[in-house]
């Protein structure tokens, strides 16, 4: 009797601190979407009911002059090409790193392993001056400066793009989950007949899904909520982000909290989306599980 007591104590307890923890993840969710709907008077005054000024503050949210749409455009562009690109650039390096061997194969990945500690902000300025280079290089004929590799200098995607691309985590994911593949069907493939991208695209990538499917939703919500970097290499209002036209909004004089929560809950739908359409991959993906 006294042990089903204290099981029963335990059992409280412990949907206690769940429902406490539930409460305090869930409530800025619940004030922002609240939030979404009411005015700023009433925002600032503490309102906790949903109110009916939705769809003004849309209205003012998707006003050409704050270039919120074209922000969407741009991020979603940005998101998209860096999580193509990483997939299959990371995990070509993972794969390499795991299949071929070499002498120096374990050093080379030591030193990427090291190159995760250091932060990015220490990056900045040697990829601002890189990018910069390659916006303004070049000369015609006659001598007179020129800039062939302007698409790849600053203010453009790419600026924004290429030091997501080969990141040390996506390499060390795709290398450890490499692991855990049937080398057998590598030898099967390669009796075939079948070259190793041949091998790499139509044996390797089906068989790495839920790894592919981890990779992506960890790159796609970097990628989208990206913000220090697109700061500084993104120079025009054309160029901008979601993340930079919500931070303009909040650092004006007078901002307008039911607009930018609006700008918010837009924001956060496309990584939510990516997040529960693959959720189920993406455990067995952090796990190493090869399918």
């Amino acid at each position: 009797m006294k042990q089903s007591q204290v099981n029963a104590s335990m059992s409280v307890l412990r949907y206690t601190i769940l429902i406490i923890a539930a409460f305090v993840s869930l409530f800025p969710f619940v004030w922002m979407l609240i939030a979404a709907t009411n005015s700023n008077v009433a925002i600032n005054a503490g309102t906790m009911t949903i109110g009916d000024q939705l769809m003004t503050n849309l209205s003012n949210l998707f006003n050409p002059e704050l270039g919120f749409t074209k922000a969407i455009v741009n991020s979603a562009w940005i998101a998209l090409i860096t999580t193509v690109l990483a997939l299959i650039v990371s995990s070509a390096a993972g794969y390499g790193f795991e299949i071929f061997r070499s002498k120096k194969r374990d050093l080379v990945f030591g030193i990427l392993l090291v190159s995760m500690m250091v932060p990015f902000c220490a990056l900045m300025i040697p990829l601002y001056r890189l990018f910069g280079t390659f916006g303004s290089m070049g000369f015609d004929d006659a001598g007179n400066p020129v800039a062939p590799w302007k698409w790849l200098g600053l203010d453009t995607y790419f600026s924004v793009i290429m030091p997501l691309v080969a990141t040390a985590f996506l390499i060390f994911l795709f290398r450890q989950n490499t692991k855990a593949f049937p080398k057998d069907i590598l030898e099967a493939a390669r009796i075939d007949g079948l070259s190793e991208i041949a091998i790499f695209f139509k044996v390797y990538f089906p068989v790495m899904r839920p790894t592919y499917a981890a990779a992506a939703i960890i790159t796609f919500m970097g990628s989208w909520n990206n913000f220090l970097w697109p700061l500084v290499a993104l120079q025009t209002p054309e160029m901008r982000t979601v993340p930079l036209v919500l931070s303009n909004m909040g650092s004006s004089y007078t901002p307008d909290y039911g607009m930018i929560m609006c700008g918010i809950v837009i924001a956060t739908l496309p990584t939510a989306a990516i997040f529960f359409l693959m959720q189920k991959y993406f455990v067995a993906g952090m796990v190493g599980a090869v399918k």
